[in-house]
């Protein structure tokens, strides 16, 4: 695949994840609940592991990208045209959530385009914790399954509900990150508050995503080992 390639897959399957995504969050929160929510993003992510992972790996995400660079699968050439593909796609998705709440007739349940922010349930603190951890838990399982060939038909699964899981916890919270370019597509169009405190929710995946990839060798290697044990065993 060439890079061109990979780029746009990351670019669509960015803007989709945020558009879908973020976009049962402003249709259906109060309707639906965040169980909804939650397994919108998750699902939405579980197709496009399948759909894109062949092309680009299906990053949609630049925290795993990050991770993904540090563990050395990726150039840093190739991380940063991920990365632009990334926010690029979001930032389209955020313009269509934009249109669909101000001149769609769509009611936007969130009050904020679903964007993420702290203050009224969790505190600056707390929310830089949650989100280094639930990224990290994200990052963490995609690195370690997708480092397994014997359990590839398995991975978007994995990833998926890992999604699935960090949004039951983050939803009511701070609307749930996890992702920096989730968090900026939105945020360009509401501006204000959301703006103002972007920058948490960028920083906080990043640093989620580089603990993952410092953690991932000790279980793919424990993995490995394990399997050679059986081998020898059997």
């Amino acid at each position: 695949m060439d890079q061109l390639q990979r780029c746009v897959a990351e670019f669509i399957g960015t803007l989709l994840l945020v558009f879908v995504g973020a976009g049962s969050a402003v249709a259906a929160l109060v309707d639906g609940g965040v169980v909804v929510v939650a397994f919108t993003f998750g699902l939405t992510l579980l197709v496009l592991v399948y759909a894109i992972g062949p092309i680009s790996g299906c990053h949609v995400n630049p925290a795993v990208t990050l991770g993904a660079l540090i563990a050395g699968r990726i150039s840093l050439v190739g991380a940063a045209a991920y990365w632009i593909a990334q926010f690029g796609g979001a930032a389209v998705a955020g313009l269509g959530l934009w249109i669909l709440t101000r001149h769609g007739g769509v009611d936007d349940q969130t009050d904020s385009l679903a964007t993420n922010g702290y203050g009224v349930d969790i505190n600056l603190g707390g929310t830089f914790l949650l989100e280094i951890v639930l990224t990290f838990l994200l990052v963490l399982v995609v690195l370690v399954v997708t480092s397994r060939a014997e359990h590839a038909g398995f991975a978007g699964i994995a990833i998926g509900f890992a999604l699935t899981a960090t949004n039951l916890i983050a939803i009511n919270l701070d609307g749930a990150s996890i992702n920096p370019a989730r968090s900026l597509g939105p945020a360009i169009f509401e501006g204000g508050v959301a703006l103002s405190q972007l920058w948490v929710f960028i920083i906080a995946p990043l640093i989620g995503g580089v603990l993952a990839a410092m953690v991932a060798p000790l279980l793919a290697s424990t993995h490995q080992s394990y399997r050679r044990h059986a081998e020898r065993a059997g």
